[in-house]
């Protein structure tokens, strides 16, 4: 057995992300690290969106990201630490849309080593030095420069190394045009690892160091190093040289310290704490990440708490001392693993779980009423400032990016009846939890939905020049009238637009650079911008059937099959070529492209006839009107498309923008079919031919506009897009209600939109989230999911919710109420009522827990409900909240054979369960019976177990349940659960030994038993090292008509799958496939792909889609030669890769 791997949905939980101007343009990018995944995005500046302009896959562990910029330069490169014992610089080329590497150099070992460099990257703020360290031990410095013809070069690397030294974190300390300096926090480990009695390592300090690299000597020294007093989590760089006084701020747990050289004195500034917070009030506070923004004139750090609390802290300088730290609160938002503030006045924020987001910073919060808390108030030691949280003041969120991170139990099935099957996916953390639909297709955002008089037949969209950036009219046309609407602050019907109102139109469009052309069945009418009207009747009983427009050319077929063919004379008049065509059946359909630039007009006709054929025929003048290709269908072509797609924009010598793609022509089928050919630019001749299944009616296309390219509305009875995306053709439906019939549209608010027609409605629709492959709907939860079963019957669905370190609501509101008498006792005589007021709305206050997190109730604190929940719908049926310390671990919905069709749910508890060291007071088992059709939970009884039950599974009509290192069958009985029977899990007793020898397990895979008995009963088939850690594993189909595959989902947010080959040639040309990428176009990073997906063992018997995939975004030349070595041509293999993708999935 052999498989293919490919991923569905990539990753979605971002581990860094760094901000700069990568393109080397004025724009703000950010470039995200997914764990093996690099990705660049551009927030638009406009309307706040988040694209993502590239995505790549590096088959590597990312563990370090790092933006920087030569001193003077105008472009941002990108240094990333990773797995592969090398260290990396990356350039994004515009022009080709990819990353490229720059440098790559060799520094140790692979794999993710204690002392190989990697896991910490810093760069000195003025670009001229990288420090890339491991955990231990090990610092490597690297200088950068430029060469004389400016390209970036980088020196042999320098050695900062001490022994027995762990390290927290690494700075650049910016210090102006001085020696570049790095400043680490570090602890040495050497007298803790000498001292038997234990009491060094209590005394262990952590220390702060400097490490300068000397630039006219050429080494790196140890330049000074002091103790703390706290324990530091991480460094912030203070602005220096001419921006600032230099120096770091060490953020330690509940203190915030500015250190810097000289006799610069320590100022230290206590973490602010919430007023009445629930949390256990003994617990430490930290800062978990930070951005800076640094303007000419000043600076701010934000900084934000564990609990999501974000303060604006400023720095007081008196000449170049620091005198006090200042601390603001300015804002809650969702705990980050990193945040970036972009000189456009964005603040990203890239979540630790759930969705990430993009918010404007509309305030700087200096002129509000918030306490401002400084370091130089008085306090007592260990006291702090108490602020109050509240809802977005300075900021506003204007875009949001889906993540499913983490996805802890996912199931694929067709609730919703759609032929198509949903996967139903818990994600999520705490109160940010949620349960999601993912359904493949396009999310819609709907503009505008207006009713129309009657049910239209068609709409159009023009503009009034071709200079105009936006639509002017939307033209709509009826059985028997035309109604004109004009674009503007709204839309309304215009009378003076000179389009004929009396009849129905087939087409129209901008003409030259500022006329109208509107075709009706009765002939053409030119509109001059000077509303001047030229009009062509048809001859004698004849009427225009069908017609295709561009910028330059009309061509209409007349009843009998007869072609006339216009062109645009350069005074602007429309002139009738001399002679006209007969074709040898009746037309059906015809498309023109649009007029390539620089172009006078379009070389190719196509024309969909009767008989089934489609014909290419030449427009240009030497042989106007003559036949050049033909291409059989399998049914009658209901429409035609030729678009340019794929291209990527390359600047002509005047700097005109333009993209140089492959023309494609798409041909809408009538039975529901859509094909995809190549048109050759030169000859005409069709090729390459790609088919689709839509949808059960005849498939109607449009051309529309996404990111800059043309691409193709396809509409059956589910409208489909098909566009180029990140050098892959993407053929996606919309999820959304079927369409009749579209068009482009272009306003302020809409830049690249659709205006569609259904029934009796005109809609506007927008399609943002290009590239995505699942739409979500998104349900919220109470604590973490962990895992849920369907009814089969109702189709509703059983999941448990647990959470440590967490109140249930019955304990949170006894906290409250507490905390508010004990508010009112505190108080004296004169301020009791005062007291009670505040108590009153302390009470009262309820901030939504997604936002401000739950309150942390201490180790061994467990809270838990059992929700039934319509996944259709989303809406809770039934919700039993368990006892606090109650956990549940595990749900099972079953039917027991004594007692006929009745459904029970069975849910696994665990009761004081304390995680280090293990403890468990004991466990239950909640049997419930589901009444109301599946709607409720009615309590039978509990059964008391002696361990965990972490697993229940229905067994032949009885329950086998896992408790602790036993395995039971239970059946149901009257008062509590009846066990049938049990079986030990014995492991061999020399267990432990074996495992200190031999930790990875290879030794056991060879093992030959005991007496050279048979030792391993299972063979391994395949093996394949994922590079994330999956919680899921399903066979299904995810396509009606598809075959079955493995679905798995992975903890950082991405769905893939394994599918078997089901022919030995098709194996065979993927392997070859494989290995030639490897060799053509190694991965990113410097990681090999081989020994990465060998991680732990050996691949076997599996092929990386992935990587196969990646062919597609190679150089052309490179293409060319590894399709030559596989005797085959480039689009061959494109196919391959496309068919073994869409025969099983999306």
């Amino acid at each position: 057995m052999f498989l293919y791997n490919l991923t569905l949905q990539r990753a979605t939980g971002i581990s860094y992300a760094i901000h700069g101007s990568f393109s080397g343009t004025k724009q703000q990018e950010i470039v995200v690290s997914r764990g093996k995944i690099l990705e660049l995005l551009r927030p638009d500046p406009n309307t706040g969106k988040v694209h993502t302009l590239l995505t790549v896959e590096v088959f590597g562990v990312i563990c370090s990201l790092m933006a920087f910029r030569l001193t003077g330069g105008t472009k941002d490169y990108i240094v990333v630490g990773s797995d592969s014992g090398r260290i990396v610089i990356l350039e994004y080329q515009p022009s080709k849309n990819m990353f490229e590497k720059i440098h790559q150099e060799t520094f140790g070992k692979s794999g993710c080593r204690r002392i190989v460099p990697g896991q910490y990257l810093a760069v000195d703020p003025k670009g001229r030095a990288v420090m890339i360290s491991a955990i231990e031990k090990q610092k490597l410095v690297y200088i950068l420069n430029r060469d004389a013809a400016a390209r970036l070069t980088i020196s042999s690397p320098l050695e900062a190394h001490k022994a027995n030294t762990l390290v927290y974190h690494v700075v650049g300390v910016d210090v102006g045009f001085e020696n570049p300096m790095f400043a680490c926090l570090e602890m040495d480990y050497e007298e803790a690892d000498n001292d038997p009695t234990g009491e060094a390592a209590a005394n262990t300090q952590q220390t702060l160091t400097f490490y300068e690299l000397d630039l006219g000597l050429n080494h790196v020294v140890r330049k000074y190093s002091e103790p703390l007093e706290e324990h530091g989590n991480f460094l912030i760089t203070v602005p220096g040289g001419s921006d600032g006084p230099s120096g770091v701020l060490i953020c330690s747990e509940n203190y915030i310290t500015y250190k810097n050289f000289g006799d610069q004195p320590d100022i230290r500034c206590p973490i602010p704490r919430r007023r009445n917070d629930l949390d256990d009030p003994e617990r430490g506070m930290i800062f978990a990440c930070s951005a800076t923004h640094k303007t000419k004139s000043m600076f701010f750090f934000l900084a934000q708490t564990e609990q999501g609390d974000i303060f604006k802290i400023t720095l007081e300088t008196d000449e170049d001392m620091v005198t006090e730290i200042r601390l603001k609160y300015f804002d809650t938002v969702p705990v980050a693993a990193a945040m970036c503030v972009l000189k456009t006045g964005f603040l990203f924020v890239a979540s630790e779980f759930g969705n990430h987001y993009l918010y404007q910073i509309a305030h700087l919060g200096d002129d509000d009423e918030e306490p401002e808390f400084s370091s130089a108030m008085p306090l007592e030691e260990g006291d702090t400032f108490f602020f109050q949280p509240r809802l977005l003041k300075n900021l506003v969120l204007v875009d949001e990016l889906d993540s499913l991170s983490p996805i802890l139990c996912c199931q694929i099935a067709d609730l919703a009846n759609e032929d198509t099957p949903q996967l139903y996916v818990a994600c999520g953390r705490g109160p940010r939890s949620s349960l999601r639909v993912l359904r493949h297709g396009l999310e819609v955002s709907e503009m505008a939905v207006s009713e129309l008089p009657g049910n239209p037949n068609a709409v159009w969209t023009v503009r009034r020049h071709i200079e105009d950036e936006f639509d002017a009219y939307i033209i709509v046309s009826f059985v028997n009238a035309t109604l004109v609407l004009s674009i503007g602050e709204t839309v309304e019907e215009v009378t003076d637009s000179g389009f004929l109102g009396t009849t129905p139109t087939l087409s129209c469009s901008l003409l030259g650079d500022d006329a109208l052309v509107q075709v009706y069945p009765d002939g053409i009418r030119h509109i001059r911008a000077d509303k001047r009207v030229n009009e062509w009747k048809t001859p004698g009983k004849k009427a225009i059937l069908k017609c295709a427009v561009n910028q330059r050319q009309v061509v209409i077929a007349l009843t009998g099959g007869e072609l006339v063919y216009f062109e645009m004379d350069p005074s602007g008049q429309l002139n009738e070529y001399t002679e006209r065509k007969e074709m040898s059946a009746d037309v059906v359909c015809m498309s023109l492209a649009n007029v390539p630039p620089g172009e006078q007009r379009s070389r190719f006709l196509a024309v969909g006839l009767v008989d089934n054929t489609v014909r290419i025929i030449s427009l240009d003048p030497l042989d106007c009107l003559q036949p050049l290709s033909m291409q059989a269908l399998p049914a009658q072509p209901e429409s035609l498309c030729i678009v340019e797609m794929g291209g990527t924009e390359k600047q002509d010598e005047l700097g005109e923008r333009g993209s140089i793609g492959f023309l494609y022509l798409n041909i809408g089928l009538q039975n529901g079919v859509l094909l995809r050919t190549v048109l050759d630019p030169v000859t005409g001749d069709l090729s390459d031919t790609r088919t689709r299944y839509l949808g059960s009616r005849p498939v109607k296309l449009f051309r529309v506009r996404m990111q800059g390219q043309e691409a193709v509305l396809a509409m059956s009875s589910r409208s489909w897009l098909s566009y180029s995306y990140q050098s892959r053709f993407h053929l996606t439906p919309l999820s959304y209600e079927t369409l009749e019939f579209a068009s482009g549209f272009a306003s302020e608010q809409c830049p690249e939109g659709i205006v569609a027609i259904s029934t009796n409605t005109l809609r506007i629709l927008a399609l943002e989230k290009l590239g995505a492959v699942f739409n979500q709907v998104a349900f919220p939860l109470q604590y973490t999911p962990r895992k849920f079963v369907i009814h089969p019957e109702s189709n509703n669905v059983i999941i448990i919710e647990t959470d440590h370190n967490a109140y249930t609501e019955a304990t949170k509101a006894q906290r409250k109420q507490q905390m508010a008498e004990e508010m009112v006792e505190a108080a004296g005589e004169d301020e009791r009522e005062l007291a009670a007021e505040m108590a009153a709305a302390f009470l009262n206050e309820n901030l939504p827990e997604s936002i401000f997190g739950a309150p942390k109730a201490g180790n061994g604190q467990w809270a838990s409900v059992i929700r039934v929940m319509n996944p259709i719908q989303g809406n809770t049926l039934d919700l039993v909240q368990l006892e606090q310390n109650e956990a549940a671990f595990s749900v099972a919905v079953c039917r027991f054979s004594n007692t006929g069709d009745e459904w029970y749910v069975l849910v696994g508890v665990a009761k004081d369960l304390i995680l280090n060291p293990r403890s468990v007071a004991g466990g239950f088992v909640y049997t419930y019976k589901l009444v109301n059709s599946g709607e409720k939970l009615e309590f039978l009884h509990k059964t008391s177990v002696e361990d965990i039950p972490a697993a229940i599974a229905p067994f032949q009509g009885r329950v086998l349940i896992g408790v602790g290192k036993l395995l039971r069958v239970y059946d149901l009985g009257k008062k509590k659960l009846l066990r049938k029977c049990e079986n030990k899990v014995r492991l061999p007793p020399n267990t432990n030994d074996e495992v200190d020898e031999d930790p990875t397990g290879n030794k056991a895979l060879w093992d030959r038993g005991l007496l050279n008995g048979a030792s391993q009963k299972a063979e391994v088939i395949m093996n394949y090292h994922v590079g994330e850690t999956v919680l899921s594993l399903q066979k299904t189909t995810l396509i009606p008509g598809g075959s079955e595959s493995l679905v798995y989902t992975t903890l950082s947010g991405g769905i893939g799958i394994l599918v078997p080959f089901t022919s030995h040639e098709d194996h065979d040309f993927f392997q070859h496939v494989e290995m030639h990428l490897r060799s053509e176009h190694p991965p990113l990073c410097g990681r090999d792909h081989l020994s990465f997906r060998s991680y732990y063992f050996p691949v076997k018997n599996v092929i990386d889609g992935d990587l196969c995939e990646q062919f597609n975004s190679m150089e052309l030349n490179k293409q060319k030669n590894v399709a030559e070595e596989l005797d085959r041509t480039p689009p061959e293999v494109s196919k391959k890769l496309e068919d073994i993708r869409t025969r099983y999935a999306f």
